[in-house]
């Protein structure tokens, strides 16, 4: 019975718990206290959530520890209300649902400094999700053995539903690839809960409203099973609630992931990275992946580079705007940098760099959306009984934020030069749109 999963048990019971802000327990069992007090895990602490966001909002500087408790909590809350859907007991044994939670719980366990500004320059370098594999698959690892000890859960599972990476020997998941969808979807879709939970702690840390202003409660209420049962939905009593929660990524992602000063740290970091794997190519990955954030800063520090000094060093440094483009006032300009890879942008600056007298070439920086586009907002809602339409097609705030407007107009295209320069704006704005109109 999922109701006698210890872990969905405990919210109510609350006999030994954990308090994260905003003051909410996560209910601690013997067996979550075990991974949690592993080596691997406790690493988490030391990982800054939000990286470079801090040097804007000073708050800012919570942990994959507690993000990685309260996705877990969020996980436990959702079974115990799925519990009470006839469909989702029948289609999700008891095993699938603790396979649910301790996947939860792990969810961010290959983070590593900076690493999705690191996973974007696309150097080969494998991806967080793909990090966990160490722990995961090391039969010899704390974390995997606790899986099988305490939890009787397959690793593989864990990692199939982190990675997409379907085992090669039969298991719960491999075996039922509906439940794989519909588990996944759970943690990582357009409504899950781990961006339930970012969203929210990530606002409250960073001191602005705009991650909190959508109904969790409500919205995690109104979740079910979507028609075919190998996904989420939403009952139309939690159409709000989505169309809020869309309104809060959209804000999110425009005042604090995406805010010009935050991507401009960003815009050096990744051009001191990129220069440093073309001299230690792997071994630098190699370090940074088994580093927390005070020893990643140790580690650039010891290359004594301008731009290493201006991000870790005692004082912050760091380069100026003159100009961003979006792609409805500059669609030309926009459509012909964005998306293009880190290789191109670096040359489009160096070549403007080259064009004025006593510049280096790390003086002028590009800044665009990556190449892979964020997860588009694609839920069906229950119109009524057995009937489901795509949320986007009933909600216009989800249509024009989520859909139309999201990447292109919160990612922008942006020139960032060394503070030197800021009196070359003119020159440096008009060479850049002459050279990509």
């Amino acid at each position: 019975m999922i109701l006698e999963i210890p872990e969905i048990a405990g919210l109510d019971s609350r006999k030994s718990i954990l308090r994260i802000p905003p003051e909410v327990d996560v209910p601690l069992t013997p067996r979550v206290r075990r991974l949690i007090d592993t080596a691997e895990f406790r690493r988490l602490a030391s990982v800054r959530q939000l990286g470079f966001v801090s040097l804007v909002y000073p708050g800012a500087m919570h942990s994959r520890f507690e993000h990685s408790l309260g996705v877990f909590r969020l996980a436990a809350i959702l079974l115990k209300q799925m519990a009470h859907d006839a469909d989702f007991v029948r289609i999700v044994p008891t095993e699938a649902c603790e396979l649910f939670l301790v996947t939860s719980l792990l969810h961010d366990l290959g983070h590593y400094p900076y690493a999705h500004l690191i996973e974007d320059l696309r150097l080969g370098t494998p991806s967080h999700e793909q990090e966990i594999s160490r722990f995961l698959l090391d039969p010899d690892c704390e974390v995997s053995r606790i899986i099988r000890s305490d939890w009787h859960v397959s690793p593989e599972d864990v990692l199939y539903l982190l990675t997409g990476k379907k085992p090669a020997a039969p298991t719960l998941l491999s075996e039922n690839f509906a439940l794989y969808k519909l588990l996944s979807s759970m943690l990582s879709g357009p409504v899950d809960i781990d961006k339930m939970d970012y969203l929210q702690r990530d606002s409250l840390h960073a001191g602005v409203p705009y991650g909190r202003n959508y109904d969790q409660e409500r919205l995690l209420a109104s979740l079910c099973l979507n028609e075919t049962r190998d996904g989420l939905a939403i009952s139309s009593k939690g159409k709000t609630a989505a169309e809020l929660l869309v309104f809060a990524r959209y804000v999110m992602f425009s005042e604090v992931y995406w805010h010009h000063t935050v991507r401009s740290a960003t815009a050096m970091f990744q051009r001191l990275y990129f220069n440093l794997h073309q001299t230690e190519g792997m071994k630098l990955n190699e370090r940074i992946r088994n580093s927390d954030d005070s020893e990643a800063a140790l580690l650039f520090r010891e290359r004594n580079t301008p731009l290493a000094e201006a991000l870790f060093g005692p004082k912050r440094f760091l380069y100026k705007q003159i100009a961003e483009f979006n792609a409805y006032d500059f669609p030309e300009i926009y459509g012909q940098i964005a998306r293009r890879p880190y290789t191109e942008l670096k040359e489009i600056g160096e070549r403007l760099a080259a064009s004025l007298s006593g510049v280096e070439a790390d003086e002028i920086l590009i800044d665009a959306p990556s190449q892979t586009r964020e997860i588009e907002f694609r839920v069906m809602i229950r119109t009524a009984p057995g009937r489901f339409r795509p949320l986007k097609e009933v909600s216009p705030v989800v249509r024009a934020l989520a859909v139309e407007q999201f990447d292109d107009q919160v990612k922008r295209v942006r020139i960032y030069v060394h503070p030197r320069l800021v009196a070359w704006k003119e020159e440096i704005v008009e060479q850049f749109v002459a050279q990509n109109s």
